[in-house]
């Protein structure tokens, strides 16, 4: 909905505001009467090359070769002329091209014709970049381009000769110059974020700019403590962002030590708080769990950052200021979302999945939540947002957050959440080993006066999932509908029990659980799995519908009745009681 009260219509003329303000400023750096402020060349030699930790693949290279350019799950073929003058595929796309990250691959081949095609690709855009055209000066995209000519300098240099040499300086250092003035009119969150730490690696790499690094050592600190929580995570409560800043950050360490300048205090403590949250998020089979944005799992990056965790320590259960829990007993986790929508300036990735939660018994994920795609995702990316996309439950089929939605208003200023759950309370206890979380939110109180309770418990050897929601009606007069949703990894086979009373789930490994419901009939319905890297993939969800005055109470259960490789147990219409 786009604004269903005056308090949505006042918020909305605020962001409005905002948004205008920082377009207006944005056309003021772009003109031509103050771009002579970026043209002055203030340092003519590199003092030394990042390291890039991201995975690089040379099997690339010899597409780019070929003219094929495979960025943001979309390609675009370059017969003839130059990328940056073709028809983009997408917007992200373009900026993916724009933001310079592909060197790595044409690093990795280490050739000799990486090299020249490198430097004909940079030779070609800075020859361009004249026209000063969003989205190549968008503050995070410039950030980017910035880290990639700095950790890639090596391949883009080496046997240069002196006038590529100094355009290329000369390019770097008007970027550098235009970030510092334009990093506050970024989009706030992980795109401020990224302009600042690529002003500390300008800094610490060009020489001659030991002021300006003071400043941006400045800005990183402030920014750190506004946007990593106590507790790990981001503001955003996106899971992804988690790592894709500690990509940037863990070599940006390493940068300051290299230059032998004491990496900020504010750095290093933000560094040990996420890397315990990188652990946390992960399921069994090392996927992510998907909540707020989180799509296909970065298994290659996630393994290179906890390659630089010296503890090993265990993962919290309890991530208060992110919004989650944790449970894992046996070879069961579950992560379950148990937190308010994040502030307003940094929700255009968050989702309406409070009280979802995602389980997995060893290396299998059984309930999930369906994600956001990993290609080509403008198709699904908003229905992806609803609390229907979720293992949760929904009142009329509606959404538990409000998004502004529209394609005008969503184009100047995000698909942000104006509103949600105000409140959501958490406890969290421990009895004779099993593990008990009782949690409510009142997402969906103000429209149908129903206040949604969930109570988990799973077992101490993790066989047993008990789950009971309770809707509380504020107000007596309505009797909306409401339905539960349990979304299945697509991996996992669904069938109806003999006894016809509950549903029988089938991981690849053999091992089965039982879904049961007390005094209900669960459905089998399609679904839809978003993150696949080959694209959306069918699947299925177990479904349960009723009434909020009818039936306030459904108790569920979750039980593991084989193990792999082992003989099933008999099915009865018994159905184990929940703890």
């Amino acid at each position: 909905m786009l604004a269903d009260s005056v308090s949505d219509k006042r918020q909305l003329l605020l962001l409005l505001a905002g948004a205008f303000l920082r377009a207006a400023r944005r056309r003021i750096y772009l003109s031509p009467l103050y771009r002579w402020r970026f043209s002055a060349s203030v340092t003519d030699r590199l003092l030394l090359a990042p390291q890039d930790v991201r995975t690089s693949d040379p099997t690339i290279a010899n597409e780019i070769y070929e003219g094929r350019f495979s960025l943001a799950g979309e390609v675009a073929l370059i017969d003839q002329g130059s990328p940056f003058g073709c028809e983009p595929p997408s917007l992200e796309w373009q900026r993916a091209l724009l933001g310079f990250g592909w060197l790595r691959h044409l690093r990795a081949s280490e050739a000799a014709l990486a090299r020249a095609q490198a430097r004909a690709l940079i030779d070609d855009w800075i020859n361009s970049d004249g026209h000063w055209r969003d989205p190549s000066w968008e503050a995070e995209v410039t950030a980017r381009r910035i880290v990639a000519w700095l950790c890639h300098s090596p391949l883009i240099l080496e046997g240069a000769d002196r006038p590529f040499y100094r355009r290329f300086l000369r390019s770097l250092n008007r970027q550098v110059r235009f970030l510092r003035s334009a990093t506050m009119t970024a989009p706030d969150g992980l795109p401020r974020l990224t302009a600042v730490i690529a002003l500390n690696y300008a800094g610490l790499c060009l020489g001659g700019l030991a002021r300006q690094q003071r400043q941006a050592t400045r800005w990183l600190e402030q920014e750190l403590v506004r946007q990593i929580l106590p507790d790990g995570g981001h503001i955003s409560r996106d899971p992804g962002a988690i790592v894709e800043l500690l990509l940037d950050l863990l070599p940006l360490r390493q940068t300051f030590a290299a230059r032998q300048i004491p990496p900020p205090s504010g750095l290093l403590n933000a560094i040990d708080r996420m890397m315990p949250m990188i652990r946390f998020f992960r399921h069994g089979d090392g996927a992510f769990a998907l909540f707020n944005g989180m799509g296909a799992s970065p298994a290659a990056a996630a393994a290179t950052v906890l390659a630089y965790d010296d503890s090993f320590g265990k993962p919290v259960g309890n991530a208060t200021y992110s919004g989650y829990q944790r449970l894992v007993a046996g070879n069961t986790t579950l992560i379950m979302d148990t937190g308010q929508p994040p502030p307003v300036s940094v929700s255009g990735r968050a989702h309406a999945g409070c009280l979802a939660f995602e389980l997995s018994s060893g290396a299998h994920r059984i309930i999930v939540n369906c994600g956001v795609p990993a290609i080509s995702g403008d198709a699904w990316r908003q229905a992806a947002r609803m609390t229907a996309a979720h293992s949760t439950a929904t009142i009329d089929d509606s959404s538990s957050c409000r998004f502004v939605s529209g394609e005008r208003m969503a184009r100047m200023l995000g698909e942000l959440v104006l509103g949600g759950p105000n409140h959501v309370a958490v406890n969290r206890e421990s009895a004779a080993g099993s593990t008990r979380i009782v949690t409510r939110h009142d997402g969906y109180r103000s429209h149908f006066g129903v206040i949604h309770e969930r109570r988990l418990e799973l077992t101490a050897d993790g066989g047993m999932l008990a789950g009971e929601d309770h809707f509380i009606a504020a107000r007596k007069r309505a009797n909306p509908a409401f339905a539960l949703r349990f979304h299945l990894h697509p991996d996992i086979r669904v069938e109806r029990s003999e006894s016809g009373h509950g549903i029988l789930l089938t991981l690849p490994n053999q091992e089965s659980w039982r879904f049961s419901v007390e005094d209900g009939e669960p459905a089998i319905e399609e679904s839809v799995y978003l993150p696949d890297l080959e694209g959306p993939r069918r699947t299925e969800q177990i479904a349960v519908y009723g009434r909020v005055h009818h039936q306030p109470h459904i108790a569920w259960s979750l039980t593991r009745i084989r193990e792999a490789g082992r003989a099933a147990h008999s099915d009865t219409d018994e159905m184990p009681e929940p703890a």
